[in-house]
C-alpha cells in the first residue's frame, strides 16, 4: 500500500543514492565495495530489514488496487484516488517534516514510522475478514500510511550517509541490487497470493514486512551521529533557505521541473494500469502479478548497466538519455492487446522502468555530491514537495480521464505527455554537456 524509500525507484522522483562516483566506478571495484560493506554487521541488519520491507511493499502495490477492484468493485477513478492519497502528504507536510528531521536523530523516527505503518496496514485485512471493509477505510489507511512514509523517507535520506559514509558507494550498490530483486519478486508473489488465497493476504505480508524492518533497525548497535547542536532559525525560516537555494540553482531547478511534469503523466498511467489490464485486456489477477514481475526486470538491468552507461556517455548525457527513453517507451503501453499483445505492455513498461531507474541512480548520485551537506535535507524535501506533489494530481487526472476517454485513451494521452516532458531536460542547462557539474559552492 505504500512504498519504502528505494535505493533507485522506478519513478521520476528524487531519491537518495550514493555519491557521484557510485555510477562512474568500474564494475570490479564496485563489486569489491559491495562485498566490503556487507561485512558490516549493522549494515547487514539495515539491508536485511529494508529488503524484506521492500518485498512486502512490492506485493502490496499489486494487491491493494486488486482489493479495490475485486472486493470493493471500485471504479477506475476511485482506484486512482488510492495513489493520490498515498502521495498527498508530501504536499501537506513534506517541507516541515524535512526541516524538523534535520534537527533530530533519524533512527527513532524510522522505528515509529514502521510500527505505525504495520498497525495501519493490518487493519485492512482485519476489517475485510470481519466483512466491514469499505473504500473510505482503504483510502484513510492509504493517506495515513503516506504520512508515515514521508517521515520515514526523509529520515532514511539522511540516516544512510550519516551512518555509513565511509563506504556509501558500496552501501547504495547493495541496496540497489536487492531493491531491484524485490521489485521482480514482489509483483509475482502478489499475483500468486491473490490466486492461492486472496488479495487481502498480500497486505498481511506487507504488515509483517514493516515489523521486520522495525526489528532490524532496533538491533543496530552503532550510535547514530546526531545533527550538530547549532543555533537554528525557525522551521519556516529553514524551509525558506532550502527552497531559495533550489530556485537559484539552474541544474536542480531544471530537474525539479522535469520531475514534476514526468510524475504527473507517469502516475496517471500507473494509477489505472491494473484496472486497464483486468477490465480492458481481460487478464487474470495472477497474470497481473507476473506481468509486473517481468516489467521489474528492467530495473535489475538498469541497476547493473548504469555505471557502464555513464562511463560511455558521461553523467549528463546518460541522465538525459535515460529519462527521455523511458518517456518514449511509454507510448507502447496503450497498444496492449490480449494474448501475445501483452508483450507490448511488458516492452513499454520495461522501457519506462529501465529509463527511470537508471536516470534516478545518476540523478540522485549527482544531487548528493552536488548539494552542500548543510542544506541537503532541506533542498531534497523542497524537490520532493514539487515532484511528489505532482503525483496525487496525476493519479486523479488519470482516473478522471478514463471516464470520457476510456482506459486506453487516458493511457495514450498520459504517455504522450510523459514522452514530451523529456524536452525539459533535452533543452535544459545540461544540453551540450558530457559530464555533470561538480559540487556547488555554499553561497546562500
Amino acid at each position: 500500500m505504500t512504498a519504502r524509500p528505494p535505493a533507485g525507484p522506478a519513478t521520476t522522483s528524487p531519491d537518495r543514492a550514493g555519491p557521484n562516483t557510485a555510477v562512474a566506478t568500474p564494475a570490479g571495484p564496485g563489486e569489491a565495495k559491495r562485498r566490503s560493506v556487507l561485512r558490516d554487521a549493522d549494515f547487514r541488519k539495515l539491508w536485511a530489514g529494508m529488503t524484506v520491507s521492500r518485498l512486502g511493499s512490492s506485493v502490496a502495490a499489486v494487491t491493494t488496487p486488486l482489493i479495490a477492484v475485486q472486493v470493493l468493485d471500485a471504479s477506475a477513478f476511485t482506484v486512482s484516488l488510492l495513489t493520490a492519497a498515498a502521495w498527498l502528504p508530501w504536499l501537506l507536510i513534506g517541507l516541515p517534516a524535512g526541516a524538523w528531521i534535520d534537527r533530530v536523530a533519524r533512527r527513532p523516527v524510522m522505528l515509529v514510522s514502521d510500527l505505525v505503518s504495520a498497525a495501519l496496514v493490518i487493519s485492512v485485512p482485519v476489517a475485510a475478514w470481519a466483512g466491514a471493509l469499505t473504500m473510505v477505510h482503504l483510502l484513510a489507511v492509504t493517506l495515513l500510511l503516506g504520512v508515515a512514509t514521508v517521515f520515514f523517507s526523509v529520515a532514511w535520506a539522511a540516516y544512510l550517509p550519516a551512518m555509513f559514509d565511509d563506504d556509501l558507494v558500496g552501501a547504495n550498490s547493495a541496496l540497489q541490487s536487492t531493491e531491484s530483486a524485490a521489485q521482480v519478486a514482489g509483483p509475482a508473489a502478489g499475483g500468486l497470493l491473490v490466486a492461492a488465497v486472496s488479495a487481502v493476504a498480500g497486505l498481511v505480508v506487507d504488515a509483517c514486512s514493516f515489523l521486520i524492518s522495525a526489528f532490524a533497525l532496533w538491533r543496530i548497535r552503532r550510535a547514530e551521529r546526531r545533527p550538530a547542536p547549532t543555533a537554528r532559525a525557525s522551521i519556516r525560516a529553514d524551509i525558506v533557505v532550502g527552497a531559495r537555494w533550489l530556485l537559484r540553482d539552474k541544474y536542480l531547478r531544471n530537474q525539479t521541473v522535469y520531475g514534476a511534469a514526468a510524475n504527473l503523466w507517469l502516475t496517471g498511467i500507473n494509477a489505472i494500469a491494473v484496472v486497464f489490464l483486468v477490465r480492458e485486456i481481460g487478464v487474470s489477477t495472477t497474470t497481473v502479478g507476473l506481468l509486473f514481475a517481468a516489467v521489474s526486470l528492467g530495473g535489475v538491468g538498469a541497476a547493473s548497466l548504469t555505471p557502464r552507461l555513464v562511463r560511455r556517455l558521461g553523467g549528463a548525457r546518460a541522465l538525459v538519455a535515460c529519462k527521455t527513453f523511458g518517456g518514449v517507451a511509454s507510448a507502447l503501453i496503450p497498444f496492449t492487446r490480449p494474448g501475445l499483445g501483452l508483450l507490448v505492455f511488458v516492452a513499454g513498461m520495461l522501457g519506462v522502468a529501465a529509463g527511470a531507474i537508471a536516470g534516478n541512480v545518476v540523478g540522485a548520485s549527482f544531487r548528493q555530491a552536488y548539494c552542500p551537506p548543510a542544506l541537503f535535507g532541506r533542498v531534497l524535501t523542497s524537490m520532493q514537495f514539487v515532484n511528489f506533489g505532482a503525483i496525487p494530481v496525476g493519479a486523479v487526472l488519470g482516473g478522471a480521464l478514463s471516464g470520457p476517454l476510456g482506459l486506453r485513451g487516458a493511457i495514450m494521452l498520459m504517455a504522450i505527455g510523459y514522452a514530451a516532458s523529456g524536452l525539459i531536460l533535452v533543452l535544459g542547462p545540461l544540453r551540450g554537456r558530457r559530464d555533470l557539474p561538480t559540487a556547488a559552492a555554499l553561497t546562500q
